[in-house]
């Protein structure tokens, strides 16, 4: 961490364009060694094999600074509680992908020992996420459904439909794995950023709502079957309502009670978070009592409650994933990455804010990729990180992931021990458990007033996104939010220079033709109309070739202000900006489309709005220079070292008229 400091320092150098830059500073040119082997054996040095090792396996950097003796309690701490959490998230969360319970504590073990010595955040607890959960959940019943008959595999046969299931969801865990370690080897982890905070944000309440819904089942008591595909929320609120005079009071009652507990005392923990040493586990003690009451009055013979049942004290045997799974759900495999990925990211990145370490997207994608093929191969779920449990993890003084190592512990300790502790759990308890920890996502939808006041092409992408992530399905709505949100980057591009150029031509054509004619007059007014209508010109009159060209105001009489009314009606968009800076300090190299790209400045310059480029590599400046880019039009001058430097510049060039002028500008 930074530390305040009362010393300060100030630099004062010259304004500098790349121009001036070059002519005060010599380049220095470097000799680039040519063979390729020399240069293979000379550049591997020990400093830089251990930079790669340690960007490959983050382990070995953080295990570098580790303080046993003020970080160790806490990870201690941190991940008893957060296992206890995973434990109970683990065997709700697999309700969701529609498969038995203890294979979600599988999910809280293995992608964490992966995940410990390849990922880069130190707070985030890795395991299963209720949304990818639910993704996984549709597939699983769309090739195993509750009725009918499952899809035509050839691994199924032999095979309970549990069993089914089961390689159904490991071979789909595995192929997302594929997919994001994929991804990271090639380094396309900038991708999330074509995901925006408010595209998640409409998803993650549209999934919320379908996770909602599909635990209305196990706290009602109810047996409804799975349905996917569009639509499918909507034949499940069909099905629950058919049937709900067979709600099974004992399910509802202990649900509601759950929920009424657990959110209680989890406001009280956000109240006094500042008092408590760590939060009340509230949703571990409500099983551990749901699990008493449940014991004790046998609610699973004497009131027919759907209990968690068996729970195998022992890990089963790795499966080899099925080829036909991966050629039925690829379509689906590659949006649970994505979403898994960007979720997990989002979280990581804002915990390395916080405590101030750096967290690398693409090793990001590896750590996740590695983790859910190593799951997958073991029956786990899909893994990413659930938000309620990262929190936990970090609120209670983790510091690094030696308290998700922990917390795998804890979840081993249950698998092989202490599981048949929760065989008698009501799943109506894991609903409920699942359904208030929604809380966070649901309450998302309070945002949409504000984005409709400050931004309405966001708001439109938020209720596009959340409406046919809800009716269409996870994969479908998320399909249609890029497509939306692609729409609106097209739609906010501003104004179209060369629409305006032609426009502008057009009129100074017309403007020519009727002082030609002595339909306008110059006056001290300026062009003054001698007729009340204009004459309107054919489009054959009009070139477009020549409409493009740079506007001539030769012979005519007087400057045209294009921010003024124009004489006979003729009207010109106006043009509210007069300078527009492009940053390329993220650029590392240009191909012919982006030159082709570049030309179109020329369209900014000719109707009078300055363009400069910021930051630029040297080297692409010589490779215009070498492609001929510069012209009368465009010249060199247009490049600047930084964009204070472009921002000075443009002061200088159009210096504020007033005070009220300057705060106009500046907002």
């Amino acid at each position: 961490m930074l530390r305040p400091s009362t010393q300060r320092y100030s630099v004062t150098r010259p304004l500098y364009s790349e121009d001036t830059f070059e002519d005060e500073h010599a380049k220095v040119y470097r000799k680039h060694k040519r063979l390729c082997i020399y240069y293979l054996f000379a550049s591997c040095t020990s400093e830089r094999a251990k930079n790669t090792a340690v960007s490959l396996l983050p382990i070995i950097g953080w295990m570098k600074i580790y303080s046993i003796k003020d970080w160790l309690l806490n990870d201690i701490v941190s991940g008893v509680s957060t296992g206890l959490v995973a434990v109970l998230q683990g065997l709700a969360y697999s309700l969701l992908a529609s498969i038995s319970p203890w294979y979600g504590l599988y999910a809280a073990f293995f992608p964490v020992i992966m995940y410990f010595f390849l990922g880069t955040s130190r707070h985030i607890s890795v395991g299963a996420f209720p949304v990818l959960s639910l993704m996984v959940g549709a597939v699983v019943t769309r090739l195993v459904p509750d009725e009918g008959l499952p899809a035509n595999i050839t691994a199924f046969e032999g095979l309970t439909k549990d069993e089914q299931r089961i390689l159904v969801s490991a071979s789909l865990t595995f192929l997302v794995g594929l997919f994001q370690l994929g991804m990271g080897l090639l380094q396309v982890g900038f991708i999330v950023m074509y995901l925006s905070d408010t595209l998640i944000s409409g998803f993650t309440t549209a999934a919320a709502v379908h996770i909602l819904v599909s635990q209305l089942k196990f706290v009602l008591g109810l047996t409804v079957p799975g349905f996917s595909g569009p639509l499918s929320i909507i034949y499940t609120l069909k099905s629950l309502f058919t049937q709900i005079t067979s709600t099974n009071i004992h399910d509802l009652v202990t649900s509601i009670v759950v929920m009424v507990m657990v959110l209680g005392v989890k406001e009280i923990n956000d109240r006094f978070k500042s008092k408590l040493p760590v939060p009340i586990p509230i949703e571990v003690i409500m099983t551990v009592i749901a699990c008493g009451v449940s014991y004790a009055f046998n609610f699973s013979e004497n009131h027919g409650v759907d209990v968690v049942g068996k729970i195998p004290n022992t890990f089963e045997s790795p499966i080899a994933p099925s080829l036909q799974v991966f050629q039925m759900t690829a379509v689906e495999a590659f949006p649970i990455a994505i979403v898994g990925f960007s979720v997990a990211f989002a979280v990581a990145k804002v915990y390395s804010v916080k405590h101030d370490y750096l967290i690398d997207g693409n090793q990001e994608l590896i750590a996740f990729g590695a983790s859910n093929i190593f799951g997958g191969a073991f029956k786990s779920l899909a893994a990413s990180t659930a938000l309620s449990r990262s929190a936990v993890q970090e609120s209670t003084g983790g510091k690094t992931q030696i308290a998700g190592l922990l917390s795998a512990l804890i979840v081993l300790v249950v698998i092989l021990g202490i599981g048949f502790l929760l065989e008698p759990l009501p799943k109506s308890v894991l609903g409920a458990v699942v359904i208030v920890n929604l809380k966070g996502m649901l309450m998302q939808v309070v945002t949409v007033p504000y984005l409709w006041k400050k931004d309405r092409p966001d708001c439109i992408v938020w209720v596009g996104t959340c409406l046919a992530a809800i009716f269409l399905g996870l994969d479908l709505g998320l399909a249609v939010g890029l497509g939306l949100e692609l729409l609106t980057v097209v739609f906010r591009v501003g104004f179209n220079p060369l629409r305006i150029l032609r426009k502008r031509n057009k009129a100074v054509k017309k403007i020519k033709k009727m002082i030609k004619k002595g339909e306008l007059t110059l006056t001290s007014n300026g062009l003054q109309a001698t007729c009340s209508m204009p004459i309107e010109e054919s489009e054959d009159e009009s070139n477009m070739e020549d409409l493009d060209k740079p506007t001539d105001y030769s012979d005519l009489p007087i400057q045209v202000n294009w921010s003024a009314d124009l004489p006979a009606n003729i009207r010109v968009p106006p043009v509210n900006i007069h300078s527009l800076i492009l940053d390329f300090s993220g650029v590392s190299f240009l191909d012919i489309s982006a030159l082709k790209g570049l030309k179109a400045l020329k369209e900014f310059i000719r109707v009078s709005v300055d363009v400069y480029i910021v930051g630029c590599d040297p080297y692409i400046i010589e490779k215009l220079r070498n492609c001929k880019f510069f012209d009368d039009e465009i010249k060199t001058s247009i490049f600047f070292l930084t964009i204070h430097d472009a921002m000075l510049f443009i002061h200088e060039s159009h210096p504020p008229k007033t005070v009220s002028e300057e705060v106009n500008k500046t907002v």
